[in-house]
């Protein structure tokens, strides 16, 4: 069966697409003189593809909107957002090397004084046998191995799985941390402002997920219900966010870690759940590979004969997956890779980017200015995040002390919120 990715285009647009970079500006101008609008002209584009994605949504908008200049360099905005996916993907798939490997450590480091009695966790004070870094490196092979599946068929069954692992985690987890939990009144009921900075980035990876919007939505046999989906979806994961969140902290207070696995009781039960927690992630992490693979890939192939196609298909992703083992080495803190990653990637691409595209290509329809205040406000937002989370992640990189912060929920949040 033929592959089928999601950012994939057909070979005759992916070669033209510079060329029609090129003359949509003249095009745009002639149907402007005839009465036609920007707007309707980026509609008509968009129509002529069996879908965009969001570069080329990025560039479409560009190339039609008011300034020359813009129009002129509307390539560098696709070029920008592929810059952008790339990092935030990867990043995403960093983290979940790190969520593995701890899980790893503990399962392993633990096992001789696991018992059957799955009583609440005590502060063992167990020597570390074996650096993290070495349960990164066992698990890099396994991770190179899966990213050579390009079939997104075959993915599906390791996605359909990941899904079903995650689920039955999800519901012991719940069942242990609402039973005996401890008044809530004894808690701080605010975080100190620096937290609050590296929060931001924690919430930006839970809910980014902009980059497959359009898509799975041009690719859904009625694209037309994917809001309803879309809002049924985002209403559920919220839902689990806040109950995970809040019971989470509520459990363990001060003590929760970077993951709520990590504060489940060492019995074999619970150890069970660390393990099929990461066996979902493990096969997710495919998925979220998927993204920039299908934007680097395509290129670096072309650079090469035919003969030489699959050894630099196959060496390009062996690279990719080792960038992600390296950045986990370097920064082997989940917390703040989750921060720094989505304070300077993520919030450009969910917060700063959409709101400066609805501006470019609606502003000439005389929008409101209600919706004008709302898109600089967010764009300001997302801006502001970005500065002071990526300063306030790279200060705690510098200057590390020992505390803890309440983000028990973000690896299983982004996990989860990828299932739909």
């Amino acid at each position: 069966m033929s592959k089928t990715p999601l950012l994939q285009r057909d070979d005759s647009e992916s070669n033209s697409l510079d060329d029609g970079s090129k003359s949509v500006s003249k095009s745009s101008s002639n149907t402007s003189s005839e009465g036609v609008h920007p707007a309707e002209e980026a509609n008509r584009l968009s129509l002529q593809k069996s879908f965009v994605n969001y570069g080329e949504a990025m560039m479409y908008s560009l190339e039609t909107c008011p300034n020359a200049w813009l129009r002129t360099h509307s390539v560098w905005g696709r070029y920008t957002v592929s810059f952008l996916l790339i990092v935030t993907q990867l990043g995403f798939c960093s983290v979940y090397f790190m969520f593995m490997a701890d899980n790893l450590q503990q399962i392993v480091e633990e096992a001789h004084v696991t018992s059957n009695t799955c009583q609440p966790r005590k502060m063992l004070v167990l020597t570390p046998i074996l650096d993290i870094r070495f349960y990164m490196l066992t698990i890099l092979p396994f991770l190179v191995l899966l990213v050579f599946i390009q079939n997104l068929n075959v993915l599906s069954v390791f996605s359909t799985l990941a899904n079903i692992t995650t689920l039955g985690s999800m519901i012991l987890i719940f069942e242990y941390i609402m039973q005996e939990i401890p008044d809530p009144g004894n808690l701080p009921l605010m975080a100190s402002w620096e937290n609050f900075l590296l929060f931001f980035g924690t919430a930006v990876f839970a809910f980014e997920g902009v980059g497959m919007i359009l898509p799975l939505q041009n690719q859904m046999k009625h694209p037309q219900q994917f809001s309803l989906v879309l809002y049924l979806g985002m209403s559920l994961v919220i839902i689990l966010f806040i109950c995970m969140g809040s019971f989470g902290y509520m459990k363990f207070g001060s003590k929760t870690q970077a993951s709520i696995t990590l504060n489940l009781p060492n019995c074999w039960l619970y150890q069970s759940v660390k393990l099929m927690y990461s066996i979902g992630i493990f096969f997710t992490y495919a998925l979220q590979f998927h993204v920039p693979a299908e934007i680097i890939i395509p290129f670096v192939v072309s650079q090469v004969s035919e003969s030489w196609t699959l050894f630099a298909d196959l060496s390009v992703r062996t690279a990719l997956v080792c960038v992600t083992c390296v950045s986990a080495i370097i920064i082997p803190r989940l917390e703040l890779i989750i921060s720094l990653m989505s304070s300077v990637s993520s919030s450009a691409l969910a917060l700063i980017i959409p709101p400066l595209l609805e501006l470019l290509t609606f502003y000439p329809e005389d929008m409101s200015c209600v919706t004008i205040a709302k898109d600089i406000m967010i764009s300001i937002v997302g801006l502001l995040g970005c500065v002071f989370g990526t300063y306030q992640a790279l200060y705690e990189l510098i200057h590390p002390y020992n505390h803890s912060i309440g983000n028990s929920t973000d690896v299983h949040a982004r996990h989860y919120l990828f299932l739909f």
